[in-house]
């Protein structure tokens, strides 16, 4: 029992700093403003991780390659307490190099889902309060993901159920390739403990 509250509260604390680190990524892989309450916490709660790795893995083809470094990193950090408190040796180099894969897994996972998160968000403010002042911030996230489907399905009746089409691709890539590759994972670290 102490051990499940114990994996609970390392679990979140690390999650939302994983979440943090991946947001700032995606923000600055896909221009959002930064001028905004959101854009600001992100980068004040990851800036003591990502600005010494950034002296270490610089940028490239203008993305913040050290936030995504520092997202997979405290992902594989995560993993490695998890396995330790499940009792998993981390001792062989094949169950390490599963959680590093799985932490990749999880990476992209956490990534559909702050896609699905943005789409709702930005099409509650732009049916509630278009103007509020994240209102950019969620549009310059959502605007790759919505545009294709844009331009192929024009607005019914005035309503664009574009978010509702991408929300139906997230949960089919949840479903099939993350999925599939999530087992993968879990299966080689399986076949190692056996």
């Amino acid at each position: 029992m102490l051990t499940q509250a114990l994996a609970f509260l390392v679990e979140t604390v690390f999650n939302l700093f994983i979440l943090s680190a991946l947001v700032r990524f995606w923000m600055q892989a896909l221009r959002a403003p930064a001028r905004n309450p959101l854009a600001q916490f992100t980068m004040a709660v990851t800036d003591f991780a990502v600005k010494p790795v950034r002296r270490v893995v610089p940028g490239l083809f203008r993305l913040d390659l050290a936030s995504l470094a520092v997202a997979w990193m405290a992902q594989a950090i995560l993993l490695a307490i998890l396995a330790l408190l499940e009792g998993v040796p981390l001792t062989a180099g094949t169950v390490v190099s599963a959680l590093l894969f799985l932490a990749v897994v999880k990476l992209v996972r956490l990534t559909v889902y702050i896609v699905m998160g943005a789409v709702l968000l930005q099409a509650l403010l732009s049916w509630v309060n278009p103007y509020h002042p994240v209102a950019p911030f969620f549009e310059a996230l959502t605007r790759p993901f919505l545009r294709p489907f844009q331009k192929a399905i024009p607005p019914i009746g005035g309503v664009d159920i574009t978010p509702v089409l991408v929300l139906i691709a997230c949960q089919l890539v949840l479903m099939l390739p993350v999925a599939w590759l999530e087992s993968q994972a879990l299966r080689l670290i399986g076949r190692f403990l056996l």
